[in-house]
């Protein structure tokens, strides 16, 4: 498991994955919880989003979160900016490089007075509700191995991590760690499936190759999920098949490969498009496989992913992550690298990392 070779690993790549996703966040920021596909696209041109958009920008200024109702989920979000999962990779960025000397073992003990003080003071994103239980233990003094409540949202996390750890297994523990607001099996499992997927992309092996391993390896749900997710990619690319004939086959596709919610409200939540796990892992799945091979292929991914809508910012890290890993920081597009808000924030905060230092004076 951990017999992977550095030999391959290389700068280009770690940043190409931490920016991958960052930018593929951004891309969301405009449709975050927008569930209608279709708005999204007639909204846009009729035509994949080019730029980085403020919250509900051509939306009419807010997003339909169905179950939770229209409304701007981001407030003190601008062009450029970054959804909460963008905002929690930069917050574990930040703390990584302010711990990186010398190199430590991940503590979500350590932490916390870090994430408390980014909440408390202009956050400007959602604010999740794991996220609000978990701010309330620990004002009210609960052990930190006892924080977090049961959310089976995937919320990725520690893409800076793959700057700072060598080892596959200590990849892991910070996966899992750095989402301690969740304590659900599936949402940590999913934190854990990219990160090692990720890891080995890294070291050379290709996106399909490593999710088909991680998969053997993990089993049960994620074995599952990720057979799921193949099965519908080659649906879709098989000319012959109805799905591949269809205008929207993308959201046609994600929306397909998990149950229907109905929570109570006036509408169900089509699971595939949402938080759950259950349809953010082979969502993203179905993304990687379909542009791994294709030339802009990370750029095409993240538009495709911005398109469909639903909780797409989760996806795109996890996309953005893979794909990023795969095609290096050069794949992508200039003008995101020049519009989006902290790229030249976290590239000095890269450089502080041990694992890019390392490859830097290698």
């Amino acid at each position: 498991m951990n017999t992977l070779s550095n030999e391959n690993l290389k700068e280009k790549n770690i940043k190409g994955a931490f920016f991958g996703a960052l930018v593929g966040d951004a891309l969301c920021l405009g449709t975050h919880y927008e569930y209608d596909a279709k708005k999204i696209y007639e909204a846009y041109g009729q035509k994949p989003i080019e730029k980085f958009m403020s919250p509900g920008e051509m939306m009419g200024g807010q997003t339909h979160g169905i179950g939770w109702g229209e409304r701007n989920y981001h407030p003190g979000k601008s062009a450029g900016g970054t959804t909460d999962y963008g905002d929690y990779n930069i917050v574990i960025l930040e703390h990584l490089a302010a711990t990186s000397n010398p190199p430590r073992t991940f503590s979500v003990q350590d932490l916390i007075p870090h994430w408390m003080n980014r909440l408390e003071n202009g956050w400007g994103s959602w604010i999740c509700t794991m996220t609000r239980e978990t701010y309330s233990q620990v004002k009210h003094g609960t052990k930190v191995e006892n924080i977090g409540g049961i959310s089976n949202a995937m919320a990725i996390r520690h893409v800076a991590a793959h700057g700072y750890y060598e080892n596959e297994d200590e990849l892991v523990d910070v996966a899992r760690k750095a989402m301690f607001t969740h304590k659900d099996f599936s949402a940590l499992g999913g934190g854990e499936f990219f990160a090692r997927v990720t890891h080995r992309v890294l070291r050379g092996v290709i996106p399909r190759d490593a999710i088909e391993e991680v998969a053997i390896l993990m089993g049960g749900f994620f074995e599952d999920k990720t057979k799921q997710a193949i099965a519908k990619y080659e649906e879709e690319a098989n000319p012959d098949s109805q799905l591949s004939k269809e205008k929207f086959s993308d959201d046609l596709a994600l929306t397909s490969m998990a149950r229907l919610w109905d929570i109570g409200r006036s509408e169900p939540i089509k699971v595939g498009k949402a938080s759950p796990t259950e349809g953010t892992l082979p969502g993203a799945i179905y993304f990687i496989l379909k542009y791994a091979n294709k030339e802009d292929g990370l750029k095409k991914a993240l538009q495709a992913n911005a398109m469909v809508g639903g909780d797409n910012a989760s996806r795109s890290i996890a996309i953005g992550m893979v794909l990023g890993a795969y095609f290096g920081v050069d794949a992508i597009p200039k003008e995101w690298k020049e519009t989006l808000t902290q790229w030249d924030y976290c590239e000095d905060l890269l450089n502080k990392l041990p694992l890019i230092k390392k490859l830097q004076e290698a």
